[in-house]
């Protein structure tokens, strides 16, 4: 079900919103080359709870008999796509990580990725991270009231090949609000459908997903981790976004 929100509901999902920023923005002081993954979670995890949230990926259902998400974030490494499940595993120089993670306050969800690079990495990883946020500012020029869904899907799967990429087809953005996953879908790249169309007080969660080789994918046998079938990395980039009558608001940017 569709629904727009009011100016009440936006205002609490902007404060959901700014806790992610300011945690997203903090990362990079935590990502460094010997951190464990496990290590991000209960930082991040920490820092949601310590501003009145309540952690949104802890406990999600599985899907097709896989346990409950673990953690309170995704941390991706590599050709890791999505859904990596935090751990014991290090990372190193060179390497990519993104971080997907949510947020409840009061009610309202904040949901938000970010790709970053550990200590140096090669020109292809930086290259790849930098299109993916280009991808997501192409797709929400198309966030205002007479566009529909089909124009930010086109926008980011445009800008996505144009640099020699390729788009996630398995998963995809979604409507976001009082749930964390609410309609509409929001796919990466054009479908036979135009999708609703936008009008003020729509919620949406735009997260290009963008492969530096084929678009296929493989899920690991944790039933959660989601790669690229071909082994090349993979980037996300992901904000809230709320549909006004000019500039869209990203909720999750600061």
């Amino acid at each position: 079900m569709l629904y727009t929100k009011s100016k009440y509901e936006i205002e609490l999902m902007k404060a959901a919103g700014e806790i992610l920023a300011v945690l997203l923005n903090t990362l990079p002081e935590k990502i460094k080359p010997g951190v464990t993954t496990k290590e991000l979670d209960k930082f991040s995890e920490s820092v949601i709870m310590k501003n009145g949230a309540l952690p949104s990926f802890k406990g999600q259902p599985g899907f097709l008999g896989a346990p409950d998400f673990p953690a309170s974030v995704c941390a991706s490494v590599n050709d890791e796509i999505i859904h990596g499940i935090p751990g014991n595993r290090i990372l190193h120089d060179g390497d990519i990580v993104s971080i997907d993670v949510g947020c409840s306050y009061k009610g309202y969800q904040g949901d938000a990725a970010r790709t970053y690079v550990v200590g140096e990495c090669s020109e292809e990883a930086s290259r790849l991270v930098r299109v993916t946020r280009e991808c997501f500012f192409e797709g929400i020029k198309n966030a205002v009231p007479g566009k529909r869904v089909i124009d930010v899907s086109g926008a980011v799967q445009d800008h996505a090949e144009s640099n020699g990429y390729s788009v996630v087809r398995e998963f995809t953005g979604h409507g976001i609000g009082r749930e964390l996953h609410e309609d509409p879908e929001v796919p990466n790249y054009r479908t036979n459908r135009r999708g609703i169309m936008f009008i003020p007080g729509i919620a949406i969660a735009v997260e290009p997903m963008i492969c530096a080789g084929d678009f296929r994918t493989k899920t690991d046998r944790n039933g959660w981790t989601v790669r690229t079938a071909d082994g090349k990395l993979s980037a996300h980039y992901e904000n809230t976004v709320i549909v006004t009558d000019g500039e869209p608001i990203i909720t999750t940017l600061i």
